[in-house]
């Protein structure tokens, strides 16, 4: 794999810029994003970049792609995604994005999209594979978009209980969970404070003897429906619970889902429990006061303008 540098660009590198995409769009063959040949010169670049900057990627010292940013409320875009045709274009892509993400986090953004014109498939499955959905904007076709996660530390068990409560803010019948992490990571302890958040009716405690246990909410809002899959072997025996019945009215939260429960729904949250200092947490039955990290990603066109981020890092979401 070739030695992939990603750094954010400035005025200097305005005409380079202007080169790449100019060179990228004038390629028919080369896959790439925003359709065709805009008249980008040194000076709309210098423009571009100093309204919301953009990237460069470099191989060996030569810039062999580059992207524009744009600030579109809660999400950052990312514009005339361009890879000279020397380079192997899925890697620059991927080295651009992955870079784009991290900078859309650390502005405050909850989202990332990118406009793929129709004429490009290969840049669209590109995206697809790193979890970007196809989402209308006003007035556009072919908007790529992503919802970002967060990643937040949990010193203590009430720490993880009340991520547990946040996250209960952003659901609605309908929403699958799926947690994961070691045995004792805490997994259920941040189940109770999903089912504090949402109100509903007795203690949440694990199911693994029941495999599932419905909670009726206590107010107007959706239930939860508490499942454990660690002793289901796989997706089948999980079909076999009938879940189907009642995932559209109330919030399934699946322990031990990774790998089995995804097929629920196409719209879901991972939520992964781990020790602070790398690896995972176990030491009994909730993990104790266990430092943890917990991380989630949110999959599926749902969380899109949801303020995933945002809402669990407890931070105001950029577009409020």
């Amino acid at each position: 794999m070739p030695d992939l540098s990603v750094r954010e660009a400035s005025a200097h590198d305005a005409d380079t810029i202007a080169k790449v995409i100019r060179v990228a769009f004038e390629t028919p063959a080369l896959p790439s994003a925003d359709g065709p040949t805009p008249p980008d010169t040194g000076a709309t670049v210098v423009e571009a970049l100093s309204r919301s900057g953009g990237l460069v990627c470099g191989l060996d010292g030569t810039t062999v792609g580059a992207l524009l940013f744009e600030d579109h409320g809660m999400a950052l875009g990312l514009r005339r995604v361009s890879t000279l045709p020397s380079a192997r274009w899925s890697e620059v892509l991927g080295a651009l994005v992955e870079k784009a993400e991290r900078v859309a986090a650390a502005r405050g953004y909850d989202d990332v999209c990118v406009l793929v014109g129709p004429e490009l498939p290969e840049t669209s499955t590109a995206l697809s594979s790193r979890s970007y959905t196809e989402v209308a904007q006003p007035g556009e076709t072919g908007s790529m978009v992503k919802a970002l996660g967060a990643e937040v530390a949990a010193p203590t068990a009430e720490a993880a209980a009340n991520l547990g409560r946040r996250l209960a803010g952003l659901l609605r019948a309908g929403d699958l969970v799926i947690l994961s992490g070691a045995l004792g990571a805490g997994k259920t302890t941040l189940a109770q404070g999903v089912g504090a958040g949402l109100g509903v009716r007795g203690e949440v405690t694990s199911p693994t003897f029941v495999i599932s246990r419905v909670h009726p909410s206590l107010g107007a809002g959706p239930g939860l429906v508490h499942v454990d899959a660690f002793r289901l072997g796989d997706g089948a025996e999980l079909d076999d619970l009938d879940l189907d019945a009642s995932i559209e009215e109330s919030v399934t939260l699946v322990e031990w889902g990774e790998g089995i429960a995804e097929a629920l729904s196409a719209n879901r949250l991972h939520v992964h429990l781990s020790r602070a200092r790398g690896g995972d947490v176990g030491g009994g039955p909730s993990g104790g006061d266990e430092p943890r990290v917990i991380s989630v990603t949110p999959v599926g066109a749902r969380w899109v303008g949801a303020g995933v981020r945002s809402a669990l890092a407890g931070v105001p979401s950029r577009g409020a």
